[in-house]
C-alpha cells in the first residue's frame, strides 16, 4: 500500500494552491484556479495578479503591443542598494520595470493601457513608472481613445529616487488632466493593495474609477494610522467602504470586468459589440 509520503512524491510541484485568505486555506487545482481568474471558487478571494496577466484578461486576444520599453530606471541620489534590489526584482519577475504599458484594444475599438506589477518593488512608483504610465494617458489623448489605468501598488512613490519619485504624481496627475480636456475617457481600477502615492495621484483621477471586492485602497498603511492614535475601523481601508463613501463608482469582480470594460465601450464609442456581450452598467 503506497505511504502518504509516496503519494505526495507523485504530485507535481504546483499542481495545488493554497487559498491565501487565511479565513479559507482551501487547496484549490491549480488549472481550475487559473481558469477562475484566479479568484477562488470557496471564499471569492482575488489573488493578485501580475502586470501581463491583467493585460491578458482584459484585452482582445493577441492585441497588445508593448511600448515604452526602452525607458531604464538609473540611481539618481546614488542610494546604497537600490541596484541591487532592482535586480532582484527583474530576475524574479522578468520585467524591467513595476509598469507594463501599451496599446490594444477591447472589442476592437483601440485603447492604451497602463498596469502596475505588485510583484515588482510592490508596484511603486518611480521616475521610469510615471513617466511609462504618462505617456500612455498622452497617447490616449493623441490618438483619441480610451485610457485604461489598473493600479497595484502598495508603496506608493519610491523613496530610492527622492522628489524625482514624488513629481509623478504630479505628471501623471497633469496628464489625465489634459486628456479630460481632451474629451477622452480615462477608466481607473483598483487593485490589491492600491495605497500611498498612487492613490494619491492617478489611481483617483479616472472619469470612471472602478475597485476590485475587498481591495485594499487606501493613502497611509494600517500601521501609520495607528501610530495617530486614530480609529478609523477595521474597514476603513477596502473597497467596498471607499464606495459606500462616494470615492469609487462602481466595485465589480474580476470576473465580470471584461465585460463591464465592453458595456463603457460600447455606449461612449459605439464599438461594434461581440455576440453574447452586455450592454448594462
Amino acid at each position: 500500500m503506497a505511504t502518504e509520503r509516496d503519494w505526495r512524491a507523485r504530485v507535481p510541484d504546483g499542481m495545488w494552491v493554497k487559498c491565501e485568505n487565511p479565513r479559507c486555506a482551501q487547496l484549490l487545482y491549480s488549472k481550475e484556479l487559473d481558469r477562475n481568474l484566479r479568484v477562488c471558487s470557496h471564499c471569492d478571494h482575488h489573488f493578485r495578479l501580475s502586470a501581463r496577466q491583467r493585460i491578458a484578461i482584459t484585452l482582445d486576444p493577441d492585441s497588445f503591443v508593448e511600448t515604452d520599453t526602452e525607458l531604464m530606471t538609473v540611481n539618481p541620489l546614488n542610494m546604497e542598494g537600490y541596484e541591487a534590489k532592482l535586480k532582484r526584482h527583474r530576475a524574479r519577475t522578468s520585467e524591467m520595470e513595476a509598469a507594463v504599458v501599451g496599446t490594444g484594444a477591447i472589442l476592437g475599438h483601440p485603447v492604451t493601457i497602463g498596469v502596475t506589477n505588485p510583484f515588482f518593488t510592490v508596484g511603486s512608483m518611480g521616475s521610469v513608472v510615471g513617466e511609462k504610465l504618462a505617456r500612455c494617458v498622452e497617447r490616449a489623448r493623441d490618438q483619441r481613445c480610451p485610457c485604461i489605468l489598473i493600479s497595484g501598488s502598495g508603496a506608493g512613490a519610491r523613496m530610492e529616487e527622492g522628489i524625482l519619485s514624488l513629481m509623478q504624481m504630479a505628471k501623471t496627475a497633469a496628464a489625465i488632466g489634459r486628456l479630460r480636456q481632451a474629451g477622452q475617457l480615462c477608466v481607473t481600477i483598483l487593485t490589491n493593495p492600491t495605497m500611498a502615492g498612487v492613490y494619491a495621484s492617478w489611481a483617483s483621477l479616472g472619469d470612471i474609477i472602478i475597485a476590485e471586492p475587498r481591495a485594499m485602497i487606501g493613502f497611509a498603511g494600517q500601521r501609520v494610522v495607528k501610530g495617530t492614535k486614530s480609529d478609523l475601523g477595521a474597514d476603513a481601508q477596502s473597497s467596498e467602504f471607499q464606495h459606500e463613501h462616494g470615492m469609487i463608482d462602481r466595485i465589480v469582480p474580476r470576473l465580470e470586468m471584461r465585460g463591464f470594460l465592453e458595456s463603457l465601450i460600447r455606449m461612449t464609442y459605439a464599438a461594434p459589440l461581440r455576440k453574447g456581450a452586455s450592454v448594462e452598467v
